[in-house]
């Protein structure tokens, strides 16, 4: 499928065909084709060189749905329900006793932090390649609660083909996100065509060990890094070094990321992904226990950023 996606929009930039052609004619499609042509076109006042072009994407929520919960929790249950006897704390403990019985509303009201906690503590204990095979096999068969769809096939194909179109004109781009660094790049070549190197995201605890002659990497369960919120330009600069020009997003959670892109010299871009329809996915922003967008959605159109309605804006939402 990414290769076939790939190919029919290099053709396509070629030939003159459309781009984007699951994106609406509209303000965001406009915006985004008029930046990235002046940024890319040899001569212009606003041309930006091939190795300063660097975007960056959140996950949950604006390359993939996140409702009801960040999809890394549905992971993490299992992983707590194999984990349980060894911990039977959990058991009186939020939210670890309410993911273990799969009510993922009760585990979201124990706050962002706390769901992140227990995302950490449900992956250690294994080896880093025992977590990579772990995290993989469960990707091929985990279905979506409500749509009964696989994880990865809840990818908005939309922001499929925005990577693809950057790349095809000379953009990196990297996906920098509050899930676990580790969990995401099990996944993100595959699905996203971004290599281990292009993920930033919130870090766990490694610890070297020799176990029978053998040298591994083991996980503590502990985070260290945080990459969420004012976490996200620091993980930027950690892990990439450079300020991007181009940021999309989807809640309050990124409002730093794209305030740091787009306080830099030179064009800027700023994108956010709005959840407008409840037919197609899911409505929600400012009262929402998941991917809350207020502050971006009151300040954003006064600092010129991009807000994209899912529902006008996408003629679909996930690959067919």
């Amino acid at each position: 499928m990414k290769l076939l996606l790939m190919y029919t929009l290099l053709v396509g930039i070629l030939f003159g065909a459309d781009p984007l052609p699951s994106w609406n004619d509209g303000p965001s499609k406009k915006a985004i084709i008029d930046f990235v042509e002046k940024v890319t076109k040899d001569g212009s006042a606003d041309f930006v060189k091939a190795e300063n072009r660097v975007a960056v994407f959140d996950n949950d929520g604006t390359l993939w749905s996140e409702q009801p919960l960040y999809f890394q929790a549905f992971f993490a249950m299992d992983r707590l329900k194999a984990m349980a006897t060894d911990h039977p704390e959990w058991k009186e403990t939020e939210p670890y006793a309410s993911l273990m019985k799969g009510d993922v509303k009760a585990a979201a009201e124990a706050g962002k932090e706390k769901v992140l906690k227990a995302l950490m503590d449900s992956h250690g204990g294994t080896s880093q390649e025992e977590f990579d095979k772990l995290a993989r096999e469960w990707l091929k068969t985990a279905k979506h609660p409500k749509t009964g769809k696989l994880f990865t096939e809840m990818v908005f194909q939309p922001m499929l083909e925005l990577l693809e179109y950057l790349r095809a004109n000379g953009f990196k781009t990297y996906i920098v996100s509050g899930g676990g660094i580790e969990f995401i790049r099990a996944f993100a070549q595959e699905v996203y065509g971004i290599p281990p190197e292009q993920v930033v995201g919130t870090v766990g605890d490694l610890k070297y060990e020799v176990k029978d002659g053998k040298p591994m990497l083991v996980r503590s369960g502990k985070a260290v890094f945080i990459d969420d919120g004012p976490g996200k330009p620091v993980g930027i600069q950690r892990f990439i070094g450079k300020r991007p020009i181009m940021a999309f997003g989807n809640s309050d959670g990124d409002f730093q990321m794209l305030e740091w892109t787009t306080s830099g010299e030179g064009p800027r871009f700023a994108g956010i992904v709005h959840h407008t329809d409840e037919e197609r996915e899911w409505k929600y922003d400012r009262d929402s226990h998941i991917g809350k967008l207020d502050r971006g959605l009151t300040e954003g159109p006064q600092r010129k950023w991009t807000i994209i309605d899912m529902k006008t804006e996408w003629s679909r939402i996930y690959p067919e």
